[in-house]
């Protein structure tokens, strides 16, 4: 398993974590059992990377970078938006996401998901 990993923050405060999509599933667990909810978005990531080349060709396909899970404009008054995007990519033939987390996400939160799902450093690099 790697033992470092990156959390990227862009300058409108978006979360960004490229990972393997086994690791992407596992994060998405651990996040949900960390906040004790799992939300429409989480639970559409969830769907879009198991069921990954269907929405990879699909994503091809319509020439789109990234899918944004639909959701309710009261999700974002409640603040229970966790997933903002996802890209799907391969790297050779290695399934890759990368999860992009809303703003209200706390950091602290994603460092612990990830240390607790195995990677021992995690970085965060602000792109601004």
């Amino acid at each position: 398993m790697e033992s470092e990993i990156t959390i990227k923050i862009d300058l409108a405060k978006y979360k960004y974590i490229d990972l393997d999509a086994e690791n992407a599933l596992k994060l998405l667990d651990k996040i949900t059992e960390l906040m004790n909810k799992k939300t429409s978005d989480v639970n559409e990531a969830i769907r879009y990377i198991r069921n990954f080349d269907d929405f990879y060709e699909y994503m091809k396909k319509k020439f789109k970078d990234y899918i944004a899970p639909p959701r309710k404009p009261d999700d974002f008054i409640k603040g229970d938006v966790v997933i903002d995007k996802v890209k799907l990519y391969k790297e050779g033939d290695e399934k890759r996401v990368v999860l992009v987390f809303d703003r209200r996400v706390d950091v602290a939160l994603l460092e612990k998901a990830l240390k607790e799902i195995g990677f021992e450093s995690v970085k965060v690099e602000k792109s601004f």
